[in-house]
């Protein structure tokens, strides 16, 4: 984090509703004790903000119960002085931006429609699906792609 850790702390906890799990070193770590997915937290004032690259993490996404609970936690960020998106829709889930204190980018979003709403879960990942506004930029798209050889298990 680039700026003061205590916001980006009492965002975490008082708005967002992580719970502080502990702390090693510089570190501190957050999450909640009955779901998967943390986020370990170290100030960093004088470092420079990372560069677009391989490797590099755009943002944090985090899911959600349901619209009703991305609409709630949508207020509560607002309500803390954050300056959320509208529901954005995704075409296989709905999405809420944010950024936190300390400038990372998060995501709240939700589970559905889901990606069996225009392909067969049982061929999920064989070719490249793109929502349909991204349609007409196919060709473009799949230039742009490195080709990718599909293994099959052994029951396959």
């Amino acid at each position: 984090m680039g700026t003061d850790a205590a916001l980006t702390d009492l965002f975490l906890t008082e708005t967002l509703g992580f719970e502080r799990l502990g702390t090693e070193q510089a570190w501190t770590r957050y999450g909640f004790r009955d779901v998967a997915g943390v986020v370990d937290v170290r100030e960093a004032r004088d470092a420079r903000r990372g560069d677009w690259g391989v490797g590099g993490v755009h943002h944090l996404a985090w899911r959600v119960d349901d619209e009703q609970h991305q609409l709630a936690m949508r207020q509560r960020v607002e309500a803390a002085g954050g300056r959320p998106t509208p529901v954005i829709d995704r075409f296989w889930f709905r999405s809420v931006y944010f950024k936190e204190p300390g400038g990372v980018l998060f995501e709240l979003a939700t589970d559905g429609p889901g990606f069996s709403v225009d392909e067969d879960l049982a061929h999920l990942g064989e070719a490249l699906i793109l929502p349909p506004w991204l349609e007409r930029d196919r060709p473009a798209i799949e230039l742009a792609l490195p080709a990718l050889q599909v293994t099959r298990g052994a029951d396959h």
